[in-house]
């Protein structure tokens, strides 16, 4: 009997069960300025998300003995002293998927535009190591923007970090936007982060995407003025998070910061509420690893990963054209190359107000078709000479004939830059166009006439010659025939306008 009780004892515990979940909990003891500190967590590691009451989720951003900080990422005025926290195990992450196509995210990835739930793939951490030296390669594919003078003079390759730097109200924004518009068709994912912006200027810009059927390549993460500085903070880690998920499938991504210089006074505010010591400007020390673990993630992946890439368009408004503040000079030097846009040239009727002596691409031609190289090359020098002899031009007026044909092609070059936005072109009409300027067909056109000639005979060969534009596409650059060809077109149609 014994023994029959003994055998039914441990059936019993062997199919015994609880249902005890343990998990760690923690207390909050203070709570301001979207800071709070935590005892009781003392499993918690950097970076690790947390919930406080369960449901507002704070992320963990200093470690000290006996307490931590964390930064609480939503319901700011929802958290006060006394309330339990919990600990989740889990780096802070956020959903990823093709389902973000189309849609306009907050900082969290939640959708904020109203069209209902995402569907979500899986969920990545929004801090990620950079690729490694092996794991890339070179940038040599063109990331057309567009615009005529970004493509010939500083062109962006797939995978490249450019840099667009300027005053407040010099276009900068209007750049990133076209250059968005543009790769509708060409199989690059965008994604544009909006950090600190008034919600009324992101929603312009959503509506402009829209009408231009661009978001339907596009996703918008918004952490917009109004909301906490830690969303302002993790925006661009969560829009990078989500590029490289659409990178490790293969995909091209374009991705734009606008702007990190708020993004540097949102994490500058964080820093000050952790009692983290301040240096220059007041920025914490780690600003400049801040960005750079963040613009590292843009890569073009090696051909074993892939070969997708991650082009990164970071913006930094500068105050007074000063590029050597600590936040400009600190992105400057992560990045590839940069856009420097003059408040003087944009007051006088340049758009884009493209500085060609102080904007550079450090990946160079290798980013362009090589009809592109054939005729930029020839633009540069133009500028440059133009550069030189308009200031001694205005001392004399005994120039000769040399001089005065180099001021006047410098001209011309000028107006063929100018741009309105949401006009980009085709990179076969923007070699069209240099064509004409290199030509000198243009240099005797009075200026207001240079940009509609310059279309006209765009759609005239278009129409004419399709054959040549055909073969321009196939062969990427202008061989002897084609230069001959068109040479003929070019005189036809100066011939046709001159008697028509």
């Amino acid at each position: 009997m014994k023994q029959e009780l003994l055998e039914e004892l441990k059936r019993n515990l062997a199919s015994f069960k609880t249902d005890l979940n343990v998990e760690e909990a923690g207390v909050v003891i203070d709570a301001k300025d979207g800071v709070t500190r935590i005892v009781g967590l003392s499993q918690a590691k950097m970076g690790e998300l947390v919930k406080i009451k369960s449901t507002i989720p704070a992320m963990v951003l200093s470690l000290e003995s006996g307490s931590l900080l964390a930064v609480i990422l939503a319901d700011i005025e929802k958290v006060s002293e006394g309330d339990k926290v919990y600990s989740t195990g889990q780096l802070t992450s956020v959903g990823v998927g093709s389902g973000y196509i189309g849609r306009v995210v907050d900082a969290l990835g939640e959708p904020i535009d109203g069209l209902g739930a995402i569907n979500i793939e899986s969920q990545s951490s929004i801090e990620a190591k950079a690729p490694g030296v092996i794991e890339r390669q070179s940038v040599n594919v063109p990331l057309q923007t567009g615009i005529l003078s970004i493509d010939a003079l500083v062109p962006v390759g797939r995978g490249q970090r450019e840099l667009i730097i300027g005053d407040k109200f010099t276009g900068k924004t209007a750049i990133a936007v076209d250059t968005i518009i543009n790769q509708k068709g060409k199989d690059v994912i965008c994604i544009y982060v909006a950090i600190g912006q008034k919600q009324s200027k992101t929603a312009q810009l959503v509506g402009h995407l829209r009408d231009h059927g661009a978001m339907e390549h596009t996703i918008v993460v918004s952490a917009s003025a109004g909301d906490s500085v830690s969303s302002q903070m993790i925006a661009p880690f969560t829009g990078a998070t989500i590029a490289e998920y659409f990178m490790k499938k293969g995909q091209d991504v374009l991705i734009v910061y606008d702007d990190l210089t708020k993004h540097a006074w949102a994490y500058r505010q964080i820093s000050l509420g952790l009692k983290r010591p301040p240096g220059r400007e007041a920025y914490p020390g780690d600003i400049f690893y801040l960005h750079s673990r963040l613009l590292e993630r843009s890569a073009r992946l090696s051909e074993q990963l892939g070969g997708g890439s991650i082009t990164a368009l970071p913006i930094i408004e500068t105050q007074g054209g000063d590029v050597s503040a600590y936040i400009p000079t600190n992105v400057i030097s992560i990045t590839d190359g940069q856009i420097y846009l003059d408040k003087d040239s944009f007051n006088s009727g340049a758009r884009p107000a493209l500085d060609a002596g102080l904007s550079v691409s450090r990946v160079g031609g290798a980013a362009q078709i090589k009809a592109m190289k054939q005729m930029a090359g020839q633009l540069r020098l133009d500028l440059a000479q133009y550069r030189d002899l308009v200031g001694f031009a205005q001392f004399g007026s005994d120039l000769d004939v040399e001089t005065k044909n180099k001021i006047q092609r410098g001209r011309v070059t000028l107006e063929i830059l100018k741009q309105d936005q949401f006009a980009t072109k085709s990179v076969i009409e923007e070699v069209l166009t240099l064509y004409l300027c290199n030509g000198g067909y243009l240099d005797e056109l009075p200026s207001e006439s240079i940009r509609g000639t310059c279309a006209s005979f765009v759609k005239h060969t278009s129409t004419n010659r399709p054959d040549i534009i055909l073969e321009i596409e196939r062969e990427k650059s202008l061989t002897d025939s084609v230069k001959i060809t068109l040479d003929e077109i070019c005189k036809q149609f100066f011939q046709e306008v001159t008697n028509g």
